[in-house]
This record gives C-alpha cells, sequence and structure tokens, in this order.
C-alpha cells in the first residue's frame, strides 16, 4: 500500500510540477522575446507619458498593443498583474516531487554506495546543501561582480565554473540519476530564488516608491532584469537535467559528470541564439546564428562521443556470478538461442528479489513466480537489459554477463517452462 501510495503522489505532484513549469517557463521566455523585441514608440502621446518601447502583434484572432515603461508609469492602474506565483508553484510542486521521488527512500534513489556509503540523513542533508550552498555562492557573485565593468560576463563565466563543480561532485557523491536531477534542481531553486529576494521584492519597492510620491530608483528595475535574464539561460540546462532521469545513456556513463556540464552548456548557448535573434531582426545586435551552431555542434559530438562500443558476446558457459550464478550461465549453455529459464531465475533470486519478491513488492512487482515473470518479462528486458535502470543504482551487483543471459532468454521467447 506504501508504494502504492507513493505512486500516486509521484504521479500528481509531477503533473502539476510540468503544468506550473510550462507556465513559469512560458511566461519567461514571452517576457524575454517581448523586451528583445519593443522598438521606441511612435505615438507622441506614448512618449509623453514616458513609454520606452512597444510591440504590435496579432494573436489568435487579435491584435495587441504592449507597452513598456522602463521605470514607471504616470500613474499605477487598479488591477496590477504580479507574475510570481508561477515560479513558486514550480518550485514548491518540485521539490515535493524531489523529497518523495528520492529523499523519502534515500537508501534506494539517492544512494549509490560505490560511490559513497553514506546514512541516508547524511546523504539527504548534504543533497539539500546543494541548494542553500549554490544559492548562496550564486548570490554573492552577482552581488559582487555584477554592477562592475564586464560584470555580465565575469558572472557568466564565474556561475559556469560552479555548476561545473557542482555537477563533479554530485556525480561522484550520488547515484547518477539523482545527482543529474539534483544539479537540475538546484540551479531551478536559484531560479526561484531570484523571484523571491530580487526581483519580486524590488517591484514591491517600485511600486511602494511611486505611491509614496518618491523619486523611484531605478537599480531596482536594473537588478531585477538581470537575475530575469539569468534565469532564461538557466532554462534550458535545467530541463536536461530533469528530462534526462529517463535515459539512462546520459547518467550511467562513466564520466556522467562532463556529458551534465556539456549538455547544459549547449542548452545555454542555443538559448542565447533565441534571446539574440529578435534583436537581431531589428538591426541591435550581430546575428546570433553562430550560437545555435555551437549549442547543436556540442549535442553531435557528445552523440559521437557517447556511442556505444561494440561489446563482444558473453559466452554462454561463462561464469555469471559466483557459484550459484556458474551453474545458472552453464544451465543457459545447453541452448545459446534459448538461455535456460532456471538461470535466468538464478540471477533474479539473487539480484531481484530484494525488492521483487515475497516480503517487498516495490511498485507493485512481484518476480518471485514464473508466472508473474512471464507476465512482466517485456518490463525485466526493458529495465535490466536494455536501459539498465535495474537493479536501481545497481545495489544487487547484477553483472553484464547477466543481463545478456536475460536478454537471451527474453530474445528466445520469455519460456518460463511448462
Amino acid at each position: 500500500m506504501e508504494s502504492y501510495v507513493l505512486d500516486w503522489a509521484n504521479l500528481l505532484l509531477r503533473w502539476v510540477h510540468v503544468i506550473t513549469a510550462i507556465a513559469w517557463i512560458g511566461s519567461s521566455f514571452y517576457f524575454v522575446f517581448l523586451d528583445s523585441s519593443l522598438t521606441p514608440p511612435e505615438d507622441e502621446d506614448l512618449k509623453k507619458q514616458g513609454v520606452s518601447g512597444e510591440l504590435w502583434a496579432v494573436h489568435g484572432g487579435g491584435f495587441y498593443h504592449p507597452v513598456k515603461f522602463a521605470v514607471s508609469p504616470p500613474q499605477l492602474p487598479k488591477h496590477l498583474h504580479w507574475f510570481f506565483w508561477e515560479s513558486y508553484s514550480t518550485w514548491l510542486s518540485g521539490f515535493a516531487l524531489f523529497t518523495v521521488s528520492y529523499l523519502y527512500s534515500a537508501s534506494t534513489y539517492l544512494i549509490d554506495k560505490s560511490r559513497m556509503d553514506w546514512a541516508p540523513a547524511t546523504a539527504i542533508a548534504v543533497a539539500l546543501a546543494f541548494f542553500v550552498v549554490f544559492w548562496l555562492l550564486y548570490d554573492a557573485i552577482c552581488r559582487i561582480f555584477g554592477q562592475k565593468k564586464n560584470g555580465d560576463a565575469i558572472v557568466g563565466a564565474l556561475v559556469f565554473g560552479l555548476v561545473c563543480l557542482a555537477a563533479w561532485l554530485a556525480c561522484h557523491w550520488f547515484a547518477g540519476r539523482a545527482a543529474f536531477l539534483l544539479v537540475g534542481a538546484m540551479i531551478a531553486t536559484a531560479m526561484s530564488a531570484n523571484v523571491f529576494f530580487w526581483i519580486i521584492p524590488g517591484q514591491r519597492t517600485v511600486i511602494g516608491q511611486i505611491k509614496a510620491g518618491q523619486p523611484v530608483d531605478p537599480i531596482h528595475g536594473k537588478r531585477g532584469k538581470q537575475r530575469s535574464v539569468h534565469n532564461t539561460y538557466f532554462t534550458l540546462p535545467v530541463l536536461f537535467a530533469m528530462l534526462s532521469n529517463h535515459y539512462s545513456f546520459t547518467w550511467n556513463y562513466p564520466q556522467n559528470w562532463l556529458v551534465l556540464i556539456v549538455m547544459m552548456f549547449a542548452g545555454a548557448a542555443i538559448r542565447q541564439f533565441f534571446v539574440m535573434r529578435h534583436g537581431y531582426k531589428l538591426g541591435r545586435n550581430g546575428n546570433p546564428l553562430p550560437y545555435a551552431l555551437v549549442g547543436v555542434t556540442v549535442i553531435l559530438g557528445a552523440i559521437v562521443w557517447m556511442r556505444p562500443v561494440p561489446v563482444a558476446s558473453v559466452p554462454v558457459s561463462a561464469p555469471v556470478s559466483g557459484a550459484a550464478s556458474a551453474g545458472a550461465a552453464s544451465a543457459a549453455g545447453q541452448n545459446d538461442a534459448k538461455a535456460d529459464f532456471a538461470a535466468v531465475q538464478t540471477v533474479l533470486e539473487q539480484r531481484c528479489y530484494l525488492c521483487h519478491g515475497a516480503q517487498v513488492q516495490m511498485k507493485n512487482l512481484r518476480l518471485d513466480s514464473p508466472a508473474l515473470v512471464k507476465q512482466n518479462a517485456q518490463a525485466i528486458y526493458q529495465q535490466a537489459v536494455v536501459q539498465k535502470l535495474m537493479p536501481m543504482n545497481n545495489a544487487t551487483q547484477i553483472t553484464d554477463a547477466e543481463r545478456a543471459l536475460i536478454g537471451r532468454w527474453f530474445e528466445a521467447g520469455a519460456n518460463t517452462g511448462p
């Protein structure tokens, strides 16, 4: 029942998280586009009101004419929409999902004992520290260098170095899939913290100054804009980290930390193209196509670099693991095209019953009878042979030879006997 409830919690939280993330990222992308596409107003009345830019657009059968006041409008409207609940809802649902999926079962999903054999409480504390420490260091970098000459370039380089260090540490300390997600969640936390600690407070200060009839300090708008721009460059790297947990060839790669860094860099480069393309159309900056080409080239390079290396067939008579596994491989050797189910069952007993046997049925899956193995043969093949996701973090130390044994059995018809 616990596993069933957790599955529902995971599904519903993931659903909410994706919906709110779409809302947040969508509004972020739109306002970056809007800022990049604004042109000086032509109407004299708009100029007198202090409008710094305008845009005419058509969508959904109607025409839209948004304008921007760089510092403050002549007067505040009755109804002013705030863009912050999208950010907060995304972070809250994401953190809840991370808690249910990884922190609650830290010993299974967060810890890889071949990397760091620490207690669940320690692993959880260190994982949460990634969120806090990254935000504090990133925020300090922005405070110290953000307003200096070439500040954007300095901040970009230092933050990139900080992300690289975090990726290296996470991939050496935690299970691969958890490490990728942790780094993505770490950056997403900084994004939401930008909204909470800088963008919204700055806007509230400006509104307070307007209501009090005081001169509006433009520094608040500049700081908010800077953090908002940072958020848009973080977006594609975060999305890659979140999606990668479905593709084990990324986080299972021996140099998985480098895979994460390379793909995040590619995402940021591609995002730069989209940020600059609107300004290019208006003649404000050069052609940003090289950024997109760099990002695509990096991705293609990663595809070539990570391509599977042909592996020689494992002799069916070779020992699988230990005395029992050796007997299993010997039984499989009776028929190279159709591995003996007794051998497969021995592997399942050694590697899978711990989580899918009589005592425990994680994900409501049980494999300790021929009928249940036959019923779930495709899932076993996909998870253990094709994707190599199971056993989770390879906690039971299944070998490549054992995976190959299961593969031959499945491809020969998944026979479980009479």
